[in-house]
């Protein structure tokens, strides 16, 4: 009976308004469906994604891609560790625009070293994302306005946003620039709207 009662509590809970790690609320939580996308020498297992080969061309990925959203305010929050980085450029985080033509709009990418970036437009996010260190990046994306990253819950980014239909993706992507290998891990995935 107490599991019982335990779990119609979570369920409730899960359903109400949750305050999320950054900016105000009122948020409330949801969970997109996702598809794994594995290609060249991407390889995904559940939230572990790697790059296995150090090529410097082709399409190399390992992510996950959530469902599209219109409209509104997303928050998406996630934490990433790198447990071996022997390529560099690998991009992490990305917000696609999801419309005929369109393609990412947002990639925050780690080079050697440990600095993150912004792929478009080349500007420093933040440093220290080196082997081993847990990094939590939080962005809100208020569509039609701006689109703002957090790293730690610092706010370190921001850029403006058109409207459209858009689309949360993370892993290990290889960016034009860029190489493997790569082994990524991310944990306390979250998802919130208003």
């Amino acid at each position: 009976m107490v599991a019982g009662f335990a779990l119609a509590t979570g369920l409730l809970v899960s359903g109400s308004p949750a305050q999320a790690q950054v900016e105000s609320g009122p948020w409330t939580s949801y969970s997109p469906s996702f598809s794994v996308q594995q290609r060249g020498c991407g390889k995904a297992s559940d939230l572990t994604f790697q790059l296995t080969c150090s090529t410097g061309s082709g399409d190399q990925r390992a992510e996950r891609r959530y469902a599209t959203y219109t409209g509104g305010t997303r928050q998406f929050e996630g934490s990433f560790r790198i447990t071996s980085l022997g390529g560099t450029r690998v991009s992490l985080k990305q917000t696609f625009k999801d419309d005929p033509g369109a393609g990412p709009y947002f990639m925050l990418a780690v080079e050697r070293g440990g600095r993150l970036y912004a792929v478009h437009g080349g500007d420093t996010i933040a440093s220290g994302a080196t082997v081993g260190t847990t990094v939590r990046v939080n962005t809100v994306h208020v569509v039609g306005s701006t689109h703002r990253t957090y790293i730690n819950g610092s706010k370190k980014h921001e850029v403006s946003s058109s409207g459209g239909n858009f689309y949360d993706k993370f892993g290990a992507y290889r960016t034009a620039s860029g190489q493997g290998p790569a082994t990524v891990v991310w944990s306390n995935i979250k998802f919130w709207r208003k």
